[in-house]
């Protein structure tokens, strides 16, 4: 049932969206996320960009899409679970040879890695502000501890699907080599990646 309801919301956010024209239909604030609630993660409104430099000169960036997630709020309201997939093979870098050079098993591997997954059993709260996640970072079959500050987290009532939305801007700086990714780093390309999360979560089970 839960599932029927969230692709549903997910599924009139896309098409209202889409048809929407009227300027004065405006998100209404809505608290912080609902103690007990679920959320189903909106895969339009959910990405991952990463940031590399290279060459000590201009910085390498693409972004990759989610596939879907979970976000289970605890009774108090103040800690829960994640649980998000993400597909590596839609990565875009905005050039097609470096798309092909991340994608492969110089980087990636996406043939035999073809999705990344994000898991957290600790959400920390200021007030009705997610503040920082802990959670664990499957990549190229190896997961390792990440720890995701929040840059700016807020909730609001949806006008085109009537339900809370509750999302945020994210951060992290990783060593690619943690995960077994190393090519480029002794000549130039570095270790150190910045990611960029956005993320944002329909709330299904009600309450606002």
């Amino acid at each position: 049932m839960i599932k029927l309801v969230a692709t549903a919301a997910l599924a009139a956010a896309a098409s209202l969206a889409a048809a929407q024209t009227a300027p004065e239909m405006a998100a209404q604030p809505a608290g912080g996320p609902v103690k007990g609630a679920s959320y189903v993660v909106d895969p339009t409104h959910t990405f991952v960009m990463y940031e590399m430099g290279h060459y000590g000169t201009t910085t390498n960036r693409g972004r990759f899409s989610t596939k879907d997630g979970t976000i289970k709020i605890d009774g108090s309201g103040k800690g829960g679970k994640i649980d998000i997939t993400m597909d590596i093979s839609s990565i875009n870098t905005g050039v097609d040879l470096l798309n092909r050079h991340v994608l492969s098993r110089d980087f990636l591997n996406v043939a035999e890695f073809p999705v990344a997954r994000f898991v957290a059993d600790k959400i920390d709260f200021s007030g009705d502000k997610v503040t920082e996640v802990d959670g664990a970072l499957t990549l190229m079959g190896q997961t390792k501890p990440i720890k995701l500050k929040a840059n700016r987290f807020g909730c609001y009532l949806s006008p085109l699907i009537k339900r809370q939305v509750c999302g945020g801007d994210f951060e992290a700086t990783v060593a690619r080599s943690d995960w077994g990714i190393t090519w480029g780093i002794p000549f130039g390309f570095e270790d150190r990646v910045r990611l960029l999360v956005q993320v944002e979560a329909v709330n299904i089970t009600g309450g606002s």
